[in-house]
């Protein structure tokens, strides 16, 4: 069976998020649902979850100019989840390195 939660989004803007409000963002497996999502990250992290908000960011086409000439390409979609813990809880991302 495919993961559910692939990777954490670390980014300014998601880490404000986490620090301020405690919401952290994943990148999901696209077939996932939002009762999946919390149970997974319930699991993983050994939090509660109080709501899961998800949206899917659509794909990109990426052009590049280089010296051999332009190289053109596609990002692909992928699925996002934005999880709010409850408040007193935190997920560590740097503990299991």
């Amino acid at each position: 069976m495919e993961s559910i939660l692939i990777r954490p989004v670390i980014t300014e803007k998601a880490s404000a998020d986490s620090e301020k409000m405690n919401r952290y963002t994943f990148v999901v497996a696209r077939k996932s649902n939002k009762v999946e999502i919390k149970k997974a990250v319930e699991a993983a992290y050994n939090v509660n979850v109080d709501n899961v908000r998800t949206l899917i960011v659509p794909a990109k086409k990426v052009v590049r100019f280089t010296k051999a000439g332009t190289l053109s390409g596609n990002k692909p979609a992928y699925k996002k989840a934005i999880v709010d813990v409850r408040s007193g809880e935190s997920i560590d991302f740097y503990a299991n390195l």
